[in-house]
């Protein structure tokens, strides 16, 4: 079963829709908190909605959000909405630190020929087997811990930040983060 989303974070508000869209219909650009989905929302007439803003869009009485007009597709992200996007990525990474941590203590092999750890920007087969070797010896405890413990590598934190607007804005074979 999916998870449903209950709140989602605004990234740009169109109160006149998309450019060229045809409607003049007001639209908001969002992303969902819990799944990251990126989301189009269609607000309540009279509301006006602001980035950054935290709006219900559970199944109960929504008093901002008149309803999900669906998946907004990456090619239409606004840039305002890119910003928005990359400053609540570097958030959900800060709080769910535990999480992409255990990425690197758990993350497994695609194929043969590729490891998950490969997925990240900036890490290639040489940092994928350093941080096979140290997480036998003892797991990470940090991103400070991996930088202290794999000479050269690249960092860990904004390599996971890079990763996963990657994943939100294109689209990609493997999928690390994003359902």
């Amino acid at each position: 079963m999916t998870e449903k989303e209950e709140h989602a974070i605004i990234l740009d508000y169109l109160p006149y829709g998309y450019p060229m869209g045809g409607k003049m219909m007001p639209i908001a650009q969002a992303v969902g908190e819990k799944t990251l989905a990126l989301l189009e929302l269609i607000p309540r007439r009279g509301v006006t909605l602001v980035q950054k803003e935290k709006v219900y869009i559970g199944a109960e009485k929504r008093d901002k959000i008149y309803y999900i007009a669906g998946r907004l597709p990456c090619d239409k992200l606004t840039e305002t909405a890119k910003i928005q996007l990359q400053e609540f990525i570097t958030g959900v990474v800060a709080e769910q630190n535990k999480k992409f941590l255990d990425f690197f203590n758990n993350a497994q092999a695609i194929n043969t020929r590729l490891h998950q750890i490969e997925l990240l920007p900036g890490f290639g087969k040489k940092h994928m087997q350093e941080i096979l070797k140290e997480r036998k010896n003892k797991p990470f405890e940090s991103f400070e811990d991996i930088k202290e413990r794999i000479s050269s590598i690249p960092d860990p934190r904004k390599a996971i930040e890079k990763r996963l607007f990657e994943e939100l804005t294109e689209r990609q074979r493997f999928y690390l983060f994003v359902k």
